[in-house]
């Protein structure tokens, strides 16, 4: 089964790689050769946690055609709307009062919910009203009770008729819904935020020039492994990231780099509270600005605990906190819930900045302006419209 995942994955038989790293494949190419294994495994059951994470929009396509074909039994977590349109049966959403089902794909999903959520909310408020008629009738019981006894055994029956609702029925949870604040704020640069010239991206890129504007919305787009994540390292100052030619920052621009895989080694053992006070904010403004993030609830867990979600919501936060002007987020949605992944993009729209995101969420592509494509032949090429293999 190995052999024959390394064929589709990465075009090459075990024996070739059997000695690799595997931290030296992208995070794409681990992903699609762990879906391979397991798509042409003997499982009959699949649980995938967000399977689409770190792959491409061919690669998004591929695994949404591979989950309709299998006869498999497949649970799958995602965040991806247009995964979920195309592959899902049924959507169970996992609340913190519980789960329900809706038993359609997602296109119907936005109706169910509301209608989920409005029912709630119903049974809710006919539960608030049932228990204060039968709390009132036992107060006025009580009262009459005092004033003669031949009302104590209508007291003590109304008195059984509460408990008897109480021990019978529990109060629904109210419908709570998740709110993220994003305020990301940037500043005024010079009117070229990146200029780069004749540059070659640790051996995976032909030259290539590029001029980048103060206030573009730029996407870079490609397959996995072809320099894109080396690119954003490189803009935000990573010198280990081999390089030709030259590139530089206009004036005033702060990059802020948010890492695809959420690897910070340095933050090992240490909470966002500490975290948050290496960057001069103490305790009751930290607690504030995770609140806003709703990662407040683990604000004294170490980082590594937290969520794939809880650590991609506190690196944005970060760049809120770090007056970045220039944004390089490396597949910044990947590991974000919907209400999260449309926070951001309403932050995205309030930034004063430049932004430039590698990204294979097609519905996140929808923000922006500007797309580079590193091709799998090493050419870098420049478009002012999305190229329609990546719609």
């Amino acid at each position: 089964a190995w052999d024959e995942a390394c064929g589709r994955a990465l075009g090459v038989d075990l024996d070739d790689v059997a000695d690799r790293p595997v931290t030296t494949l992208s995070g794409g190419e681990q992903k699609r050769l762990a879906l391979e294994f397991l798509l042409r495994s003997e499982a009959e059951v699949l649980v995938l946690d967000e399977p689409d994470n770190f792959l491409d929009v061919p690669g998004k396509r591929w695994l949404a055609q591979e989950l309709r074909a299998s006869a498999k039994t497949v649970l799958f977590v995602s965040h991806d709307r247009e995964l979920l349109a195309e592959a899902a049966d049924k959507i169970v959403t996992i609340e913190a009062s519980g789960a329900w089902t809706h038993g359609g794909g997602y296109t119907t999903y936005s109706d169910a919910k509301q209608a989920h959520d409005e029912q709630r909310a119903h049974d809710t408020q006919l539960y608030d009203l049932e228990r204060r008629r039968l709390e009132d009738h036992v107060t006025l019981m009580r009262q009459r009770a005092r004033i003669s006894e031949t009302f104590a055994p209508k007291l003590k029956a109304a008195e059984s008729r509460l408990r008897h609702f109480v021990e019978k029925h529990e109060r629904p949870d109210e419908v709570r819904e998740q709110r993220i604040d994003v305020q990301l704020r940037g500043g005024r640069t010079g009117k070229r935020a990146v200029v780069v010239e004749h540059l070659t991206v640790a051996g995976l890129t032909e030259p290539f020039d590029l001029e980048l504007w103060y206030g573009e919305r730029v996407a870079v787009l490609g397959g996995n492994g072809v320099g894109k994540s080396h690119f954003l390292r490189l803009l935000a100052g990573d010198t280990t990231v081999e390089h030709d030619g030259t590139w530089r920052l206009g004036a005033n621009v702060v990059p802020g780099l948010f890492h695809q895989t959420h690897q910070h080694p340095e933050w090992v053992g240490r909470t966002p509270v500490e975290i948050l006070h290496d960057h001069d904010v103490v305790l009751a403004p930290a607690m504030a600005k995770l609140r806003r993030y709703e990662i407040h609830g683990c604000a004294h867990q170490p980082f590594e605990t937290l969520s794939g979600g809880q650590q991609a919501r506190f690196q944005i936060l970060l760049l809120e906190i770090g007056g970045a002007t220039l944004l390089l987020l490396d597949e910044p949605t990947d590991n974000l819930d919907l209400v999260s992944a449309e926070a951001l993009e309403v932050g995205l729209e309030q930034f004063a900045g430049t932004v430039i995101a590698v990204t294979h969420d097609r519905w996140f592509l929808r923000g922006f302006d500007r797309f580079v494509v590193f091709g799998d032949d090493c050419t870098v090429t420049d478009h002012d419209v999305c190229p329609a293999a990546w719609r």
